[in-house]
């Protein structure tokens, strides 16, 4: 079998055949498939959240589901719901769009809570209950739910349950001028994700996953990851902190932030270029700290800024 960096470099690079100058937001995606998570992608109509999802699905050979979140959406309309047969005087279960590999949440926040909270149990314990019944959730298996930051008129907030189920929190934010006109010249006659293959099997990508697992972590960078979490939760401006699910996910986003590096070891540079998108969407601002725009990205700058970063020297103090 090749090896975990070629058959990362192989996925990225045929979902880049779709995904035009967003390399590292495609990074952040197979980084959450590969720790078994799931990914939040916050950003304004049209920049190519629902194309991610499809790109990643065909170039891994998954089936995939989209679930457009709308106020009458019902939870059995998600997971499934027990059908009574007449012909064999029994019920039977007719499994939801949640059951399949690749699942797209579309606008998931203009769902009902009830009706987000059907995911909880299927993002967390990868299974759905319908009438005393558990159904298991295939493998691989990865929600990535959209939303519209700017839209507030019928939409309901992400519940901070449902948002800490979130591994990561991805912007794609609007393409280049040269990547701009690169999009319109490809789509002149047919869109490519159309024309996009299979490059890796599912064998693959669960081979990825184990070969993550098996990353050296520091005790030094795991004290680290810690004591970002437990910062957020004693900073000044949060009402509530980082849970023991961020640090888990920080400590696992590294791994597998190094392995696409090549490297069988995790450096201090992995936890910082992934605090952010990992832990920023799991603090909960308090409100005189929201009035005065403070954020969770600005809270996380902060926490990076005031924790020694391991293995580094104090500056030497100049004396006056």
């Amino acid at each position: 079998m090749a090896s975990a960096k070629e058959i990362a470099d192989r996925i990225i690079a045929n979902v880049e055949k779709v995904i035009i100058g967003k390399r590292e937001a495609v990074e952040l995606v197979l980084i959450a498939l590969i720790c078994r998570g799931h990914a939040l992608i916050e950003d304004v109509p049209g920049v190519g959240k629902t194309m991610l999802a499809k790109s990643l699905s065909r170039s891994i050979g998954c089936n995939f589901k989209r679930i457009q979140f709308t106020p009458d959406l019902l939870p059995t309309d998600i997971t499934g719901v027990s059908v009574y047969n007449q012909k064999t005087s029994d019920f039977e279960f007719r499994q939801g769009p949640i059951i399949a590999q690749i699942v797209l949440a579309d606008e998931i926040n203009r769902a009902t809570p009830k009706t987000q909270s059907a995911l909880l149990e299927a993002m967390e314990e990868r299974q759905v209950t319908v009438d005393g019944v558990t159904h298991p959730m295939p493998t691989p298996f990865l929600v990535m739910a959209t939303q519209n930051p700017i839209e507030y008129e019928g939409t309901f907030p992400l519940p901070e349950a449902q948002l800490d189920r979130f591994l990561l929190r991805i912007t794609l934010g609007y393409p280049s001028l040269d990547d701009e006109v690169t999009i319109i010249e490809m789509q002149q006659k047919v869109h490519p994700v159309d024309e996009l293959g299979t490059v890796v099997g599912v064998e693959e990508v669960l081979a990825l996953t184990e070969a993550a697992k098996e990353v050296y972590v520091d005790a030094m960078i795991k004290r680290y990851i810690v004591t970002i979490a437990d910062a957020t939760r004693h900073h000044e401006a949060t009402y509530v902190g980082a849970s023991p699910r961020g640090s888990l996910g920080l400590y696992r986003t590294s791994q597998a932030r190094a392995l696409l590096a090549d490297r069988d070891f995790v450096l201090p540079d992995d936890v910082k270029a992934l605090a952010q998108v990992v832990l920023a969407h799991r603090l909960i601002v308090n409100p005189a700290s929201r009035m005065k725009d403070v954020t969770g990205s600005s809270i996380i700058e902060q926490v990076l800024d005031g924790v020694p970063v391991p293995g580094a020297r104090p500056r030497d103090r100049v004396s006056t």
